[in-house]
């Protein structure tokens, strides 16, 4: 996978989970399963590893600049 993909696949994964995040999300289980489903839906698309996908889906929740809004971290 290329440095321009991996950049490409990122973008993608960050604006769609900024799209999802609610106020609450950090409270309510049923806001972080959907992210969660959100980003491993990405993840599998874009081909990445199954054995690595529940890993990489807790580093993009545990990335507070995910879910600022552009500009903010």
């Amino acid at each position: 996978m290329g440095k321009d993909e991996l950049k490409s696949h990122s973008h993608q994964l960050v604006t769609q989970v900024r799209k999802s995040v609610t106020i609450d999300w950090t409270l309510r289980e049923s806001a972080r399963a959907r992210i969660k489903v959100l980003v491993k839906r990405i993840l599998r698309k874009h081909g990445y590893p199954p054995d690595l996908e529940e890993e990489a889906t807790k580093t993009v929740l545990a990335k507070p600049s995910c879910f600022a809004p552009n500009g903010q971290h």
